[in-house]
């Protein structure tokens, strides 16, 4: 039951996110220039902090325009007569969204700046000496990517079906990235018989659950080795 009822309010959440993702505009703003800058990051030789920064940012404006949907919401439930207070509401929940904006982009200067000022630091080696934030941003890219998919067809929920399985595409894309980081070492095809094993289990969970069809799983499949093959065929 304990198992049931939490992966319940996890479906819940993410059909937060994939409703606001579906009918929001600046949400959809928001969600492609997250995409954009992850990416873009792997040009770039951030350390731990400046990552961790980077991903607090993103996900400090993704969460005030969701309170900010959330609010209005609320509000329009009670009526559509203009009330001088909800109004108020509505515009003090739209100038939080702004001031988290602000702050994005000036934690995008701060981080950027010397970069791009010295073309030198934003060297494609850097990331190449780096397989593990590389893999990371496969992770990330992947599970924004089939959200925004999932958001775009309209079919299903995060954890109830949908097209591509999120679960699949993030388990191979990890197959993926393991397989590009242990193949140079003396055991990297076992290690990648291993992984790839692990992401099947995962696919095969979500088809004999019910959650899943073949299709969905395979097309997830796809989508996190198509992704991860091109960062690291790029940038790896």
């Amino acid at each position: 039951m304990f198992r049931r009822s939490t992966l319940k309010s996890f479906t819940f959440a993410f059909e937060g996110i994939v409703y606001v993702l579906r009918t929001q505009r600046n949400m959809k703003i928001h969600f492609a220039v997250a995409v954009l800058v992850l990416g873009g990051s792997l040009f770039f030789n951030l350390d731990r902090m400046e990552l961790i920064a980077l991903i607090l940012t993103i996900s400090f404006v993704l969460m005030m325009e969701m309170i900010n949907t959330a609010l209005e919401a609320a509000i329009d439930t009670f009526g559509t007569a203009f009330d001088p207070m909800a109004k108020i509401a509505k515009d003090v929940a739209a100038g939080a969204v702004l001031i988290a904006a602000i702050n994005a982009l000036a934690v995008a200067y701060l981080i950027f700046y010397d970069r791009l000022q010295d073309p030198s630091r934003t060297t494609i080696a850097t990331v190449r000496q780096s397989p593990w934030h590389l893999s990371v941003m496969a992770l990330v890219l992947v599970l924004l990517l089939a959200i925004i998919t999932k958001a775009i067809l309209n079919r299903g929920t995060p954890f109830q079906g949908g097209l591509p399985s999120g679960h699949s595409a993030v388990a191979f894309a990890g197959w993926t990235a393991i397989t590009y980081i242990s193949y140079p070492t003396e055991h990297g095809i076992l290690i990648s018989i291993l992984g790839f094993i692990m992401a099947f289990l995962v696919s095969q969970s979500r088809v004999e659950s019910g959650v899943h069809s073949v299709f969905e799983v395979l097309m997830g499949a796809v989508l996190g080795i198509l992704v991860t093959t091109v960062l690291f065929q790029l940038w790896g």
